[in-house]
């Protein structure tokens, strides 16, 4: 056979081994010529009869991450065109046809009578993990890199190639919605317990052992294909079924607020599918697959987690005439919580880290809490001993700034007041030497302004963590008027090191994200003090799409910080540049009430030692007026909310923080949870289109104020009918 992206032998036994490695690539993905090679494959194990069965492997260091999206982006594009071409009804016939072949393809591998087994190393997610499905037996090796999962649920999509039928087949139908509802990577021992692997062997054995399965004389039959083969948790119309759907429908409507096309469609492909035999189920999945395609919510998802995070990950933003850096070296100012953190997936990346504080035990106190973290990881399962060891010997504590002689990269995270950040900034640079990189981990002090106390300025760049550092995906690195391409490029290197994904913001107060996430906030207070109930904003905020309500996340960032931040932009800016009503809010909360936020118990919300957080009950007292929640437009306070923040990433974009929507949208979604179903910030305007976002500003405006008034260069684009994605797509375009 002439295969390009796949080995096939056979050996003495006549079991053939198939081996999935693709030539230029790091990881094996499902493309057009795969799935035609793979029914090559398939075809020619069931015509041979000197062939018992065959074995699917990786030649990689991982199995496969699974399809490759921008195939389906191309799907889509193909639909558009077939649909100007040949009509609505001819398009969706193709489409059909064409969103259903990988599903045909792995069907025809478990109906052709020959048994197949996959030998799964390292990832194996997705339409490969739907291969592994649809063969006969799974082998897992194991080993700390592998998982099996089904995460399509994560960019808008679902398992459209069989995962939902055969998951709903092989475990009782509450795990299995649970399973595609959250998209989890699941470990070899815990997949075998959920009866989705069959064995767990070490990696050196696992081919053997797939092939002693076939070599054994194991049938090439599913379990579905069997007269006798019964659904885990019986018939759909049952009691048992019974216990299961309402529960579902209420659990899927609390979980997504009917935002997410994708997992409706799962809950329709299970609940009808179980009804069915397999071919009819499949037919039934492919329906819905191609519907969820075509949905604008996966369209847009697709684009933002997957292809331009993609995109940001591998370095679209880094210059790229600057040598990659080999950052062996980071010194660490400040041992606080964010310092602490910052230390913690530093020396978790392999770097050795220097964790400087005042005294001794402030930066002892500073690797506990790194001890604590990593502990937790050993108690989960997800570290072993040697792993904590070897982290916390790669960091050294000390109250002596000249043990940060020798870092390639010093980060600065003391407290956020410019003068006590000008002290340590100075301490540093005599310590360290003239071509290492200096950054400041400062949440809304310009960069420039905190550059003039170092002596090279075009080596001072901004890198913005989020709280907490260790579980928060993004970091915006910030470029002052002095960085230069090196400190830029070295920054870039950095959180690529640590395995988080940038942006690169141009400097200004707030950068790009907490402007957004203050108008969130800002929001919140302003429907506050109009009278609205403080659950029924909290809850809104989430039927949004947003993960937690403002009042929430206002307390988990400390309100006495959020006044804070409001008093220096009134310094700086003037009084017109807050909001007055916000302000005595906060002043209200924090020194009347001495009401900080989750840090000391007491916020918008009361946090009692035992149980659950509640609303504050004095929140009333700030209400002179209530509004009847029975007349409040629910759907309008949604739009309140997103558009809000929409609205302040535009005015970024028109002020040249942001440069490239790319950014902007995967920094919404993975910095401040922004509805991910719309693709971010700027799809959220492009979706809605600029000329219809303005008409609905322009109303907003008019009926809560100034706030809500589109910036020049949204009514720029309505009237020429411009999208983000147009404007700049010189932009989008260009990766390093």
């Amino acid at each position: 056979m002439d295969l390009l992206n796949f080995r096939f032998e056979t050996d003495a036994d006549g079991v053939a081994l198939l081996t999935w490695d693709m030539a230029g690539r790091s990881m094996n993905v499902i493309t057009p010529q795969v799935i035609d090679e793979l029914e090559k494959v398939i075809d020619h194990v069931a015509a041979d009869s000197a062939i018992k069965g065959c074995v699917i492997t990786s030649g990689k260091e991982t199995f496969s991450g699974g399809a490759d999206l921008s195939m389906l982006q191309t799907a889509a594009a193909d639909y558009q065109r077939a649909r100007r071409e040949k009509g609505e009804e001819e398009a969706a016939r193709l489409f059909f046809e064409a969103s259903r072949r990988l599903s045909l393809v792995y069907r025809k591998l478990e109906t052709c009578g020959k048994p197949f087994a996959a030998a799964i190393n390292g990832l194996c997610l997705g339409g490969a993990f739907e291969l592994a499905l649809a063969c006969h037996y799974r082998v897992v090796a194991d080993e700390d890199k592998a998982r099996v999962g089904l995460p399509e649920i994560k960019v808008g999509l679902f398992p459209g190639a069989g995962g939902t039928q055969r998951v709903a087949r092989l475990m009782h139908t509450g795990d299995a919605l649970q399973m595609l509802f959250k998209g989890e990577q699941i470990r070899p021992k815990a997949a075998k317990t959920m009866n989705l692997a069959h064995e767990v062997a070490p990696l050196g054995e696992i081919i053997g052992k797939a092939k002693a399965i076939i070599a054994g004389g194991a049938k090439g039959v599913a379990p579905w294909d069997e007269n006798t083969f019964k659904l885990p948790s019986g018939k759909v119309f049952s009691p048992g079924g019974m216990m299961v759907w309402p529960a579902a429908n209420a659990i899927y409507r609390r979980e997504t607020h009917d935002n997410y096309p994708a997992a409706k469609a799962i809950l329709h492909s299970v609940y009808e599918g179980l009804q069915l035999p397999m071919d009819l189920a499949l037919r039934v999945e492919s329906r819905w697959f191609a519907k969820i395609l075509r949905s604008p919510e996966a369209a847009a998802m697709i684009r933002t987690l997957f292809v331009s995070m993609g995109e940001l990950n591998k370095g679209a933003r880094r210059p790229a005439h600057v040598s990659a850096a080999a950052i062996k070296k980071v010194g660490v100012l400040g041992a606080g919580f964010m310092g602490a953190g910052i230390a913690y997936v530093t020396a978790g990346a392999g770097v050795e880290v220097v964790l400087i504080d005042r005294d001794q035990a402030s930066a002892d106190k500073g690797k506990a809490f790194c001890e604590q973290l990593i502990s937790s990881q050993v108690l989960k399962g997800r570290a072993k001993t040697a792993d904590k060891e070897a982290l916390l010997g790669r960091i050294k504590t000390s109250a002596d700034y000249n043990d940060l002689a020798g870092s390639d990269l010093v980060i600065e995270a003391v407290f956020e007041d410019r003068a006590i950040k000008a002290d340590a900034t100075r301490k540093a640079r005599l310590a360290i030497g003239p071509n290492a990189i200096f950054a400041s981990n400062t949440s809304t002090l310009p960069i420039t302004s905190l550059a003039e106390a170092y002596a090279e300025p075009e080596q001072f760049v901004g890198i913005h963590f989020f709280s907490p550092v260790e579980k928060m995906l993004l970091v915006e690195v910030i470029r002052g008027e002095k960085t230069g391409d090196r400190a830029l490029a070295v920054a870039l290197d950095y959180v690529r090191a640590i395995k988080k994904t940038p942006i690169v913001v141009n400097d200004s107060r707030g950068f790009f994200a907490n402007r957004c996430v203050g108008a969130f906030i800002r929001e919140g207070h302003i429907m506050l003090l109009e009278g609205a109930p403080p659950a029924l904003i909290e809850n809104v905020a989430k039927m949004a799409g947003m993960p937690v309500g403002p009042l929430a996340l206002n307390d988990e960032v400390a309100l006495d910080l959020a006044l804070k931040i409001l008093e220096a932009t009134k310094q700086d800016l003037g009084a017109e540049a807050v909001d007055p009503n916000q302000l005595r809010l906060l002043k209200a909360m924090v020194e009347d009430h001495g009401r900080l936020g989750r840090k000391n118990g007491k916020g918008f919300y009361d946090y009692p030692s035992q149980g659950p957080k509640s609303l504050w009950l004095g929140l009333a007292a700030f209400q002179p007026t209530k509004l009847d929640p029975d007349r409040i437009d629910v759907a309008e306070f949604k739009r309140r909310f997103l558009v809000a923040q929409a609205l302040e990433a535009a005015r970024a974009v028109e002020e040249g923080i942001v440069t490239d929507p790319r950014e902007a949208d995967v920094g919404s979604i993975i910095g401040f949870g922004f509805a991910p179903f719309t693709g971010g910030v700027l799809s959220y305007i492009d979706g809605i289109g600029a000329a219809n976002f303005v008409v609905l500003c322009d109303r907003l405006q008019q009926k809560y104020g100034h706030r809500f008034a589109p910036p020049q260069i949204l009514i720029d684009m309505a009237k020429a009918h411009e999208t983000f994605y147009g404007r700049f797509a010189g932009e989008t375009r260009r990766v390093a």
